[in-house]
């Protein structure tokens, strides 16, 4: 089988990113929860709070180093088998990526030190403000890498000299370019939907403690903090995916007939499949389920507008729409597990009873690889329903490779990859192992009868529905 070098140079970029997005949504989230944990530490100077925090440190640790490693790698891409694509829009691609190392990286990892060894050598405050910084420095990072990739959904704030194969685009209006129209909304997805992968993460590891009796405290004040993480960040994604689908339905009508399987505009109301088989040959959606109407409304605000159709776009500029489709499809799906999930979780939580629902943590315990399914599916969704561009509407994907390099330089390149990144995420999978089963160093100890404020609250707020199995009633199971 011979492959052509944009297809193989395209699998490649895929794997390398899909791989490295594994590390940094969950360095975006977790940073996040850690400063909950010390917050709480700090308030309280309760030990649980101060173990908790010190060991979902080590975890992010591990986890950050991973996103380095694997980033590093995949931007190489860009010089070797993308060159044309680097010249075109190397002053607004590299800009926003040179801010992200300036403003996101130095600061992420300048204060990583004082988060991971800082604990005996610096005051409290100084810790809990570096690890806000270290927090602080992964949303940075979030910010600059979607707002460069935003540019290529909905390029702003330039104009392109020189003709031919020597055209560029030039920035001029940076703020226009950082604000350009996709960015923001695109920007608060991603980040939510690091939170939920986050905090999923944390329920599935001390969900398991709880069913194995280990570290009771500790898992259950971790895990009750990232439930209600995960249930803000489930209910916020849709109210950021209904925005940030309607802007593409303004900017990119294409991804979204795409995204829907919309082959025909109609005169009146555009149905929403809520699955089904799209067939682009035959231009329909077989042994698919419809509710009428539903797109127009979500699209447009109106019932009655019709969602331009793939009929109204030449066909060689329509994205792949079975990719697409069931890509967003299934992302959309599991985005409403994750709420129905987390919803059922603090329905127990405020009974008081959801550490003995053995059932529910199960399932907590298993779910941790749906969050990551639905990021990448969501990133899929992006990329694969933005083709055949990789700048909308001015550069193509088949236009952007490196003029030298030839088919069999890129696939021994991809049989590298695929080696050093299997023996890594071996490496990650034994470390991340190794802390789990050690679990945290200090014993999580509260007097009987007590109850936590703050987050943890909510358990206890209602009297006699044991809402103390939060605290130490636990304590005599303690296997440390």
């Amino acid at each position: 089988m011979n492959l052509s070098v944009l297809t193989l140079s395209r699998f490649q970029f895929a794997l390398t990113i899909m791989f490295h997005y594994l590390f940094p949504p969950l360095s975006i989230g977790l940073g996040g929860i850690l400063v909950i944990m010390e917050a709480m530490y700090l308030k309280t100077g309760r030990i649980e709070y101060e173990a908790m925090t010190k060991f979902w440190t080590k975890i992010f640790g591990v986890n950050f180093a991973m996103g380095v490693a694997t980033g590093i790698t995949m931007e190489f891409q860009f010089g070797t088998n993308w060159a044309t694509y680097s010249r075109y829009v190397g002053d607004v691609f590299g800009s926003a990526l040179a801010a992200e190392g300036i403003f996101a990286f130095f600061l992420e990892s300048g204060f990583l030190a004082v988060l991971v060894f800082g604990w005996d050598k610096v005051s409290p405050r100084m810790h809990f403000f570096s690890t806000c910084m270290v927090a602080l420095g992964a949303f940075f990072s979030s910010i600059w890498i979607v707002i460069a990739n935003s540019w290529q959904q909905t390029p702003a704030g330039f104009h392109i000299v020189g003709q031919g194969l020597g055209a560029r685009a030039e920035i001029t209006d940076f703020r226009a370019m950082v604000f350009n129209p996709s960015s923001m909304d695109r920007l608060a997805h991603t980040v939510i939907g690091a939170y939920i992968l986050a905090a999923f993460f944390v329920m599935s590891i001390t969900a398991y403690y709880i069913l194995k009796g280990r570290h009771l405290n500790f898992a259950k004040k971790s895990f009750t903090i990232a439930l209600i993480v995960a249930t803000v960040a489930s209910l916020a994604e849709p109210i950021s995916g209904d925005r940030q689908g309607k802007k593409v339905a303004q900017t990119q009508p294409a991804k979204l007939a795409a995204m829907e399987a919309v082959f025909h505009t109609g005169q009146g109301p555009t149905p929403l499949y809520l699955f089904g088989l799209p067939d682009p040959r035959e231009q329909e959606v077989k042994q698919g389920i419809a509710i009428p109407g539903l797109l127009s409304l979500l699209a447009h605000g109106d019932l009655h507008k019709p969602v331009a159709g793939l009929d109204q776009i030449p066909q060689r500029d329509w994205p792949p729409v079975i990719a697409t489709f069931h890509a967003y499809h299934i992302m959309v799906w599991l985005g409403g597990l994750f709420v129905m999930l987390t919803l059922i979780g603090v329905y127990f939580l405020w009974k008081g009873t959801i550490f003995e629902k053995r059932w529910l943590l199960w399932v907590f315990v298993f779910a941790v690889p749906l969050p990551y399914v639905a990021n990448q599916l969501g990133w899929i969704t992006a990329e694969v329903g933005r083709q055949p561009w990789v700048v909308y509407g001015l550069l193509r994907t088949s236009d952007a490779l490196s003029k030298v390099v030839v088919a069999n330089q890129v696939f021994g390149s991809i049989i590298m990859f695929i080696v050093i990144y299997a023996l890594l995420f071996v490496v990650w999978v034994y470390v991340l192992d190794r802390k789990i089963k050690h679990g945290p160093d200090e014993t999580a100890t509260v007097p009987t009868g007590t109850t936590s404020g703050g987050l943890l609250g909510i358990a206890g707020l209602r009297a006699g529905t044991g809402g103390a199995s939060l605290t130490g009633t636990d304590n005599a199971k303690e296997e440390e």
